[in-house]
């Protein structure tokens, strides 16, 4: 008996010995050898710096920064050495960081944890004072972040790096579209260290930099911009108006050169804004019904089709209907026997009509759909979403006759700048972008040439259409947008707003399209204004706003009278 359990004692001894070493080489292997690499390796992560955003001045050609990387000081606190007192060092942090005392309490009332945020991004002279009262458990930190010099300036182009999660990325505009480029490649460094812990040359030793992210040239003016956003913000003060957008595009290129909307944000202090729909960009984010100035696509179509010529006349009546339906003139005017120039100078909605009945449904929507306003334009801004011309589906005679002169149908500003350039460029059309260059790491440069999207109507088609614009500013409803000496393409657009199955009387989109100089286009211009109060027309409202921003671009970009 005593033999067999000296044997049992044995197995067992040596079974757990087994598996102990099963345990210690087999299941735990990956973290005991790691642990002994640890010992005599070292392994550290690089990592790279954010790629900075720079606006042009054309007129030098010099860059200015619009998102930079900057050192930062912080506050924060390490709650396990806070022995007593926390009533006090949270009195006294409150009214020098100005927060809410019982938020620092909170955080500084967790015994264990050895490491609490306080406040992020402050100013010199605070990291002094607070250094200076040599507070128990609290210190004042340094780090780089982003900042962004211009501060609301272009907040929709650029957007901002935020927190997802606990991983921080760039979000909306820029900084959410070209994340991947911005960031960066992580790095590393491999090495072998002594029996004292010191770093030793090896052959071993293995290095990866860091790829710092690119740096982005916008095509943004900076000139340009800050012009728009002055004549906006007065224009939005001046009618009371609950927002807007202004855009400048190049029509021969592609390229965006201003850029506006209101209400912006502070990028720096994105964390304060109430409305996280402020962040979305109304210029390519918002679609809305555009009213009159949609007028010259369907009068684009019958050209192109040979249906109509500027100098066709139709009977005006005042109204057209349509099984039940009335389709009215602004104020009720009559006309008698307009031309189709007429009918784009005088805005008149039955010409419109006329002119789609023209074309008949199938061409029409094949025009609406050529012009882009079903479809993303595909500009380099994270948020566009594309227009909705559903209405068209259902192949019913008034959607079709309300869509002709832009009610019905939704688009987006981008969609429209971008549709009056490629009239403006001889009927093509070509992608609108804002990153001009990207300068990788290596010094590789990225240059973003123009891309054509598609010759949407003739050359000869876009020369006519171009003449009826030119008319309308000289002899129509656009003439506060003419500035002496040059020729100005434009078109105004009165949208009432869509409410509970009817169109509101009172509230009003304003809109006014133009392009100039009108037969060697430099530039063409958006501006839109949301619910204007005391003032009726676009005609009043927007068209001097063109006027002003145009005569500054072309003092600017020295363009000589014709």
């Amino acid at each position: 008996m005593r033999w067999y359990i000296f044997v049992a004692g044995v197995f067992l001894v040596a079974g757990l010995i087994i598996a102990r070493l099963f345990s210690l080489q087999v299941l735990k292997f990956d973290y005991y050898f790691n642990l002994a690499q640890d010992q005599d390796e070292f392994y550290k992560k690089l990592f790279p710096k954010r790629g900075e955003i720079f606006i042009k001045d054309l007129s030098t050609n010099e860059y200015y920064p619009v998102a930079v990387n900057k050192k930062f000081k912080y506050v924060y606190a390490v709650p396990r050495e806070i022995l007593e007192g926390r009533e006090k060092i949270a009195e006294e942090l409150s009214c020098i960081l100005n927060l809410d005392k019982q938020e620092i309490l909170e955080k500084i009332n967790k015994r264990n944890d050895p490491y609490e945020p306080i406040k992020y991004k402050i100013e010199d002279s605070v990291a002094e004072k607070i250094s200076k009262l040599k507070l128990c458990g609290i210190y004042i930190g340094e780090k780089e972040d982003r900042y962004y010099p211009a501060r609301n300036i272009a907040s929709h182009i650029i957007g901002f790096v935020g927190f997802k999660g606990d991983k921080k990325i760039g979000q909306y505009g820029i900084e959410g579209y070209y994340e991947n480029d911005l960031k960066g490649k992580q790095g590393f460094l491999k090495g072998a260290k002594d029996a004292s812990g010191d770093i030793i040359d090896s052959i071993t030793s293995e290095i990866k930099p860091a790829e710092d992210g690119a740096k982005l040239i916008l095509t943004i003016d900076k000139n340009i911009q800050f012009k728009a956003e002055k004549e906006l913000k007065e224009a939005i003060e001046k009618w009371n108006a609950k927002g807007g957008t202004i855009i400048v595009m190049e029509p021969k290129t592609g390229k965006i050169l201003s850029m506006v909307s209101f209400p912006d944000f502070d990028p720096n202090n994105y964390n304060k804004v109430k409305d996280i729909n402020v962040f979305l960009n109304p210029a390519i984010s918002y679609i809305y019904e555009p009213g009159s100035v949609f007028k010259p696509f369907t009068v684009a179509g019958a050209l192109e089709e040979k249906l109509v010529t500027p100098d066709t006349t139709y009977k005006d009546t005042g109204k057209v209907k349509i099984k039940g339906y009335i389709i009215s003139n602004a104020e009720g005017k009559l006309y008698g026997t307009p031309t189709i120039t007429e009918v784009l100078e005088k805005s008149i909605n039955t010409g419109a009509v006329f002119v789609q009945r023209k074309l008949g449904k199938e061409l029409f929507k094949k025009y609406v759909e050529k012009f882009g306003f079903s479809q993303k334009t595909g500009i380099d801004l994270q948020g566009e979403v594309a227009g909705n011309i559903s209405n068209l589906d259902s192949n019913r005679d008034i959607d079709y006759a309300t869509a002709s002169f832009g009610q019905g149908i939704a688009v987006t500003p981008i969609e429209l700048i971008t549709a009056f350039s490629a009239i403006a460029n001889n009927g093509k059309m070509l992608r609108p972008f804002i990153v001009e260059k990207e300068i990788f790491y290596n010094d590789r440069e990225k240059i973003n040439h123009p891309v054509l999207i598609s010759q949407v109507v003739s050359t000869s088609t876009a020369e006519t259409l171009t003449k009826m614009l030119v008319s309308v500013v000289d002899n129509g409803y656009g003439k506060k947008a003419k500035v002496n000496g040059y020729f100005i393409a434009g078109k105004t657009g009165t949208a009432q707003i869509p409410e509970k199955g009817t169109y509101s009387k009172d509230r009003t989109i304003h809109t006014f399209v133009g392009f100039a100089p009108a037969f060697n286009p430099r530039f063409a211009i958006l501006i839109k204004l949301d619910e204007p109060k005391g003032i009726r027309f676009s005609a009043d409202s927007c068209a001097p706003i063109f006027r002003k921003l145009a005569e500054f671009i072309f003092n600017y970009l020295k363009i000589p009278p014709q």
